[in-house]
């Protein structure tokens, strides 16, 4: 029995003599995620087909008809005009048939020279770079809403914490700084990581290479790539650049999770430091009084599924023999869940903390507590001569009898203080108070509110220097 003339439908069915399980079709097909990487695929074949066109693979008519099939195709599908196979497996093959379908046979000549391996290598890395750029807008938007409540609040006195104990006064803006300092080093990894996501594998083929006479200088101008992969192997079957944007995500989204954690406990009764506003936030069906911080509560939980997809990626490609293999297919729902929430969870925030108010007078009658100027009185000491040990002992002594008295450390008598050292003096009062303690530290990188406006000036430049 001859079986020359077995198609089974597929693209590459002639070797086959039987069709694809129809479990194992459907077991195997990507076509339910990847559609969504469509613009990036009808992109790279365009520049795919000039490229032929210009070695003289391609005649010119037939590379304007290949290019005006995939643009009208690319209109269907943003219209909702496109049904998508899979039969088809795949966002590559669905195209090529649609195109072949429009145009004729000349359409499937486009995939001379390529194979579906550079072709999703290329896809990815186009996606991946568009998200990059629209996750660093988002980014920066939430930056420079941080920027503009830092100098409204740069001399507002709170309680800086250690362990959750009160332990210095700072200002409030100078605490949104450092946040501001967190996002300003995930805005450089991202771009650095960009660099790195911003090379051509086309070219490549399977593994190994093509045959034609392919200009792969030509193709990475035309699609903006910074350079091309230079060895075939590692460029069908490489997703470092997939798992260093995945991790430079779970570490911005760890910071995320940081900011939501403080703005829960800001928001409590217990603290009352700041109100969210209403409509970022949800009620109790049960409670009527409740007001509960969902957003925050929400984005500090889709860190967990950041960091899992951080180690699903791990864990793909772990095992791999060069060069590509079906577990790639795996790398695209991680990575694309990954964009989604990023972006969901920075625009969230962008619009929220800007609208957050403040309680001055509660977030001051905490920091009042926990004697959070003592290390301003063991520093006093130690400018007055008295060894920095033997001052932390002095100190610890003056807060015991506070404690006892429940009185805090600028409410101790003069005469009292000078019990524990004859070298207290009245002047003491000045670095016992929480303006006298912030203002204290007026040196790069400390609380001190003309501190705090001078970063947000320098935040303000770096900002306008990655625009």
């Amino acid at each position: 029995m001859s079986h020359n003339n077995v198609t089974h439908g597929k693209p590459w069915s002639g070797r086959f003599h039987e069709p694809t399980d129809t479990f194992v079709e459907e077991f195997t097909a990507s076509i339910g995620f990847d559609h969504r990487l469509y613009q990036q695929d009808i992109h790279g074949s365009i520049a795919h087909a000039r490229m032929l066109a210009k070695v003289g693979v391609l005649s010119r008519e037939e590379c304007d008809a290949i290019i005006q099939g995939l643009e009208a195709i690319a209109q269907d599908i943003s219209r909702g005009q496109f049904s998508w196979s899979v039969a088809l497996e795949d966002v590559h093959m669905n195209i090529e048939a649609a195109l072949t379908e429009r145009i004729g046979p000349v359409g499937k000549k486009l995939h001379t020279g390529r194979s579906r391996n550079d072709q999703i290598a290329t896809d990815i890395r186009l996606y991946l770079r568009d998200a990059i750029d629209l996750i660093t807008t988002q980014l920066q938007r939430l930056q420079e809403g941080l920027l503009a409540i830092a100098e409204r609040e740069a001399a507002t006195i709170m309680p800086g914490f250690t362990h959750l104990q009160t332990a210095q006064p700072v200002t409030f803006g100078h605490h949104l700084m450092a946040w501001f300092e967190m996002l300003l080093r995930d805005t450089g990894r991202l771009a650095d990581c960009r660099h790195r996501v911003n090379v051509l594998p086309l070219g490549a083929a399977a593994l190994a290479g093509t045959t034609f006479p392919i200009d792969r200088a030509y193709t990475a101008e035309l699609l903006g790539f910074d350079g091309i992969a230079e060895n075939s192997l590692d460029a069908v079957s490489d997703r470092d650049f997939a798992i260093e944007f995945t991790a430079a995500g779970a570490l911005l989204m760890t910071h995320l999770s940081r900011f939501a954690e403080e703005l829960v406990l800001w928001s409590s009764a217990q603290f009352d430091f700041i109100t969210l506003p209403d409509r970022f936030c949800t009620g109790s069906s049960i409670m009527p009084q409740k007001k509960n911080p969902d957003v925050p509560e929400l984005v500090r939980g889709k860190t967990g599924r950041v960091n899992g997809h951080l180690v699903s990626l791990l864990t793909l490609m772990k095992g791999q023999p060069l060069a590509y293999n079906k577990d790639n297919q795996e790398d695209k729902e991680p990575l694309f869940d990954t964009v989604d929430t990023l972006l969901g969870c920075l625009r969230a925030f962008a619009d929220m903390i800007p609208a957050i108010t403040t309680n001055p007078d509660k977030m001051r009658e905490a920091a009042t507590k926990g004697y959070a100027t003592a290390t301003d009185l063991a520093d006093y000491l130690v400018r007055k001569g008295v060894s920095f040990r033997d001052a932390h002992e002095i100190v610890g002594k003056a807060v015991a009898l506070a404690i006892e008295q429940s009185k805090d450390l600028a409410a101790l008598k003069l005469a009292t203080l000078q019990d524990f050292s004859p070298v207290i003096e009245e002047d003491v009062f000045d670095v016992l108070t929480l303006e006298g303690s912030v203002a204290a530290r007026n040196h790069l990188g400390g609380t001190a509110p003309a501190q705090v406006r001078a970063a947000i000036q320098r935040g303000r430049e770096k900002l306008n220097s990655l625009a």
